[in-house]
């Protein structure tokens, strides 16, 4: 399967670890949570690695001035968490991009057809020009939500490229069809599965993440 985005799938031990506490069907609710917290956590800080824009500059130090790097506060950076299981990634996330502005969007499956649904949407009108948008999507099955998310943000002068989107488990289909959609997307991801069931779920997955991280099952 030859694919133009970028996708990549860190080696941290962390990482693994968290996956493999939500993976296991064993693992309550309140401790799911803290997992997809901690992959939401450890995902973004390897996606920001050489994302976030700095500026350099010199501070004193109580012995002398030093050179110094920060984020520089001036670039517009938004967090799109897709609800519901979005926010336990965001929980983790939001910790390490706390001057993030946050845009809620709420996108539910048919589970016939498997096309996702908008029930709330809280995106601007428009994003500022060079917005860095962090999507989270725990999920990426079919790459429906996804699609429809990455649509809303493009519609509204989003960069692709600008992108980064962290998942924590993503299935072949999906990662085609955003492919071909967006080229200059960056994704990361806990793991790439073999494939989709025929209700179009993750194998071997984790089964729902919205209802596992909420006690809904």
């Amino acid at each position: 399967m030859a694919l133009q985005l970028r996708i990549y799938v860190p080696p941290h031990p962390l990482i693994k670890h968290w996956l493999a506490v939500a993976r296991d069907h064993g693992t309550p609710p309140v401790l799911f949570r803290a997992a997809m917290k901690e992959l939401g956590r450890w995902l973004t800080y390897e996606a920001v690695r050489d994302w976030l824009p700095t500026v350099d500059t010199t501070v004193q130090t109580p012995l002398g001035d030093c050179e110094a790097t920060f984020v520089n506060p001036e670039v517009p950076m938004a967090a799109v968490p897709i609800l519901r299981a979005g926010l336990a990634l965001w929980e983790g996330a939001q910790e390490l991009l706390p001057l993030a502005s946050v845009y809620h969007l709420g996108l539910v499956r048919d589970e016939q057809t498997l096309t996702p649904h908008c029930y709330l949407n809280k995106l601007p009108p428009q994003f500022a020009p060079q917005t860095q948008v962090l999507v989270l999507d725990p999920m990426v099955a079919t790459g429906g939500s996804l699609l429809a998310a990455l649509a809303e943000l493009v519609q509204r002068g989003v960069d692709p490229a600008l992108i980064r989107v962290i998942a924590v488990v993503a299935a072949p289909p999906a990662l085609q069809a955003l492919s071909t959609a967006y080229p200059a997307l960056t994704l990361y991801s806990a793991m790439i599965d073999t494939g989709l069931n025929a209700q179009g779920y993750i194998l071997p997955g984790l089964g729902d993440a919205g209802d596992r991280a909420f006690g809904t099952l």
